[in-house]
């Protein structure tokens, strides 16, 4: 009955996380297990070179994680902001990615007949579906009985900009967003750098 709970279960599985291990998780982030209680938490940043950096935490501590995060952006040349200081600059939907060689016609034609917002075409070929996160499952749904597998498909952060980072800029971004994946209480990094 919860998408998002699905979304996330067959994330697990398509890493091959063992049944039981998910079964934990699943108890102890809601709440079913003696003693164990977590929280969602967003925090939002800048990175190098201004890049808008999102990060959604999941924490049975905030203030071990919220130090976390924080030393990780200020050691590696960002900064934590406030609540809703770069959120602005993204959009939260539905987001289906097919590759290159797909036909456009017979995605467009399926997506929007099922509730997507927008068709999009990338300058690799590849072929991006947006929708609304409520109607992200009835979309994704669509598509896959019409036979169109897509290569990613999620209800994410997408950023409606980018901020373009080469050279030393684009290692000391990626760097920063490798050490904030790392942190054992972080579920997803989202940012706007064009790296």
């Amino acid at each position: 009955m919860n998408p998002r709970l699905r979304l996330a279960i067959d994330k697990a599985k398509a890493a091959n996380m063992p049944a039981d291990r998910i079964k934990y998780n699943v108890d102890k982030a809601s709440g079913n297990l003696e003693g164990q209680a977590l929280e969602e938490i967003r925090y939002e940043g800048y990175g190098i070179g201004g890049a808008a950096v999102i990060v959604d935490t999941m924490t049975d501590n905030r203030v071990r994680t919220v130090a976390e995060v924080r030393h990780a952006f200020s050691k590696h040349g960002g900064n934590l902001g406030t609540d809703g200081s770069v959120s602005f600059q993204f959009k939260h939907c539905g987001q289906l990615v097919f590759a290159p060689g797909t036909s456009e016609d017979k995605v467009m034609e399926i997506a929007l007949e099922a509730g997507a917002d927008d068709v999009i075409s990338d300058d690799d070929g590849a072929i991006e579906v947006l929708t609304a996160p409520t109607e992200f499952e009835a979309v994704k749904d669509a598509l896959e009985a019409a036979g169109l597998k897509p290569e990613i498909a999620e209800v994410t952060m997408r950023a409606e900009n980018t901020v373009a980072l080469t050279g030393e800029d684009a290692l000391r971004m990626q760097k920063l967003l490798d050490v904030l994946e790392d942190l054992d209480d972080v579920q997803e990094v989202f940012h706007n750098a064009g790296l």
